[in-house]
């Protein structure tokens, strides 16, 4: 074990420090250490899909909301999803959960920890560790606040006339935030708001603590867990503080650390950021298993709003595909807005303006972060995923609930873990009441139904919200047993001749089926030439979605507006593949 911890340690603390930690992790883990700790390359297969909610989304009267989550889930998708994420579930003081004043404890206005461990067991859970910071409230900073141990060295203080403008913000509030001490006034380290104080992971006590939260989380159930904001994890003067060597270190230890205690526990990094920085957090498949695809959801809306595959495309090409162990975590919605920094170079000017104006049109709002040289630039689109598909750039139309089943249908089929957000199972839209309440752009997409409300919504499959969740509960059941859809099955982009048309091919590990996705983006129907595909003229061709079967190869195949095939020479393949030994 040592072999692994310690020249990890050393590359972010002395040689004498790590070897103390060393000493007080394995004290730690001793208990729970994994007979084999080896690599388990098994972890996921087609068969994974996750959704993404707050504990309190769904309410009824004064039961505790993830009790109604719970029994939800169990009513509505235990066949349908395998995986929970589950938004921080702590006592918390703002930023819907991510000020948290307490990470070992469940907050009451929401349940107990038997109703995360009742989750847990039916679904695959997901916990975040948010590792940035803490809310002001937390106990270690009541501490620093009265220059008590151990409170008063777990944070940044910084001198408010140094020059910290290279500094990446993802807000435009104050960077330093004063507070009175005993010792006199400090300025700490606020990277998101005042109330959110980052930790110092410098000292290595800091290190320690999390250790013990990410143990917590195992122990109840956790068999995903999430670093929220990690990439802003170390500061060092006269840098950008964003993706330092040391912030890459931590993560390969905590991989190290949950790979000694269990191999089938999968460590997720959440890093918001263009495409490169994303992609550094595999590192040499040795930190994050999983990355967050968060290029996807801007480029995937906009082709939908344009109507056309380029830029989709050409990102597509441009991805490698994921180091064996590792996968991409795709999503089209999350409880936070569509960030456009990854799409950062991947669209024109003008697309980019025109993607702004729809997204205005459609109810949304925009949200803006400082650039290093005091300018603003758009951070995020803050809108329902399914009311920003109402309509194109040329305004609203009636393919509203193609259109998005469209996004979703490409989005399952990519290479990687689908993973959907309530609401877009839900069909809610655009929550503007609560936006007004709480002054907080991102309150439009985290709307809270009434429980009674949702199941009448759901009865009537003539409202959006039934038809939506019973086709996408359809196809997600439809995708489960496809072999081709393991996350780390091959992916290969297609280039047909219609720019509307996005299509790219995925085969089986193990070879024995192909599924060629195609994807009419647009609001007109459109040709496919199945001469283009490429079809091998000796195998039988069916498509999934509609069950139709292909009997000539060279034959044009008319696409209704956003309508997706899924075809494929096995249909309802369920065998599991077999991931390749590593040498």
């Amino acid at each position: 074990m040592t072999n692994n911890i310690k020249p990890l340690l050393e590359k972010v603390y002395s040689s004498e420090t790590a070897e103390r930690l060393t000493t007080e992790i394995f004290a730690l883990i001793k208990d729970t250490l994994c007979p084999s700790g080896r690599e388990d390359l098994k972890k996921w297969n087609h068969n994974n899909v996750l959704l993404i909610t707050y504990g309190d989304t769904i309410c009824d009267g004064d039961r505790p909301p993830l009790s109604v989550l719970a029994e939800f889930l169990e009513t509505h998708l235990y066949d349908t999803i395998t995986g929970v994420h589950i938004l921080p579930f702590f006592p918390y003081s703002s930023d819907d959960g991510f000020a948290i004043i307490d990470y070992l404890q469940v907050n009451p206005e929401l349940g107990s920890w038997d109703d995360i461990k009742r989750i847990a067991t039916n679904f695959n859970l997901m916990a975040d560790l948010v590792i940035n910071h803490i809310s002001s409230r937390h106990e270690w900073f009541e501490q620093f606040k009265k220059n008590e141990l151990p409170g008063r060295n777990y944070f940044i203080t910084a001198d408010p006339n140094e020059d910290l403008s290279q500094v990446v913000r993802p807000r435009s509030s104050p960077l330093l935030t004063p507070v009175e001490t005993p010792t006199g006034e400090k300025h700490v380290w606020t990277t998101f708001s005042a109330d959110q104080v980052d930790v110092n992971f410098e000292n290595p006590d800091v290190l320690i603590e999390y250790v013990k939260i990410i143990l917590a989380y195992v122990e109840a159930g956790a068999r995903y867990i999430r670093l929220d904001a990690v990439g802003f994890l170390w500061k060092k003067h006269s840098t950008n503080c964003m993706h330092l060597s040391e912030t890459h270190a931590i993560v390969r230890l905590f991989r190290e650390i949950l790979q000694l205690v269990d191999p089938g526990i999968s460590l997720i990094t959440e890093t918001n950021v263009p495409n490169r920085e994303n992609l550094s957090y595999f590192g040499n498949r040795n930190e994050a298993h999983m990355i967050y695809n968060f290029s996807l959801p801007p480029l995937l809306l906009n082709a939908l709003m344009q109507g056309r595959a380029d830029h989709l495309k050409t990102w597509m090409m441009s991805m490698p595909p994921a180091p064996i162990g590792c996968a991409y975590f795709n999503f089209t919605a999350s409880h936070d807005g569509i960030g456009m920094r990854p799409a950062e170079g991947l669209l024109t000017g003008d697309e980019h303006e025109q993607l702004i104006a729809a997204m205005r049109n459609f109810g949304g709002k925009i949200s803006m972060r400082s650039r290093p040289d005091g300018t603003e630039s758009p951070y995020e689109i803050n809108i329902s995923l399914f009311d920003a598909l109402k309509g194109t750039v040329k305004g609203e139309d009636q393919w509203q609930v193609e259109r998005f089943l469209c996004s979703q249908t490409i989005m399952m089929a990519l290479e990687g873990i689908p993973a959907f957000y309530i609401h877009s199972l839900l069909a809610t839209h655009n929550y503007t009441e609560g936006v007004e309440e709480t002054g907080h752009n991102r309150t439009i997409n985290r709307y809270k139904w009434d429980l009674k409300t949702l199941e009448t919504a759901l009865a009537d499959p003539t409202t959006s919200h039934a038809k939506v969740l019973a086709e996408l509960k359809r196809l997600i059941k439809i995708r489960r047993q496809q072999t081709s859809f393991h996350p780390n099955a091959t992916q290969y982009t297609l280039h047909p001749m219609n720019p509307a048309l996005f299509a790219f091919w995925r085969q089986s590990l193990t070879r024995d089926q192909s599924i060629f996705s195609v994807h009419n983006l647009s609001d007109q129907p459109q040709d496919l030439q199945l001469s283009d595909l490429n079809l091998v003229s000796t195998d039988d061709w069916y498509d999934l979605i509609s069950g139709h079967r292909f009997t000539d190869d060279r034959a044009i195949y008319k696409l209704a507006p956003y309508q997706s095939v899924w075809i494929t020479n096995k249909p309802n393949s369920a065998h599991d593949d077999t991931m390749p030994t590593l040498l």
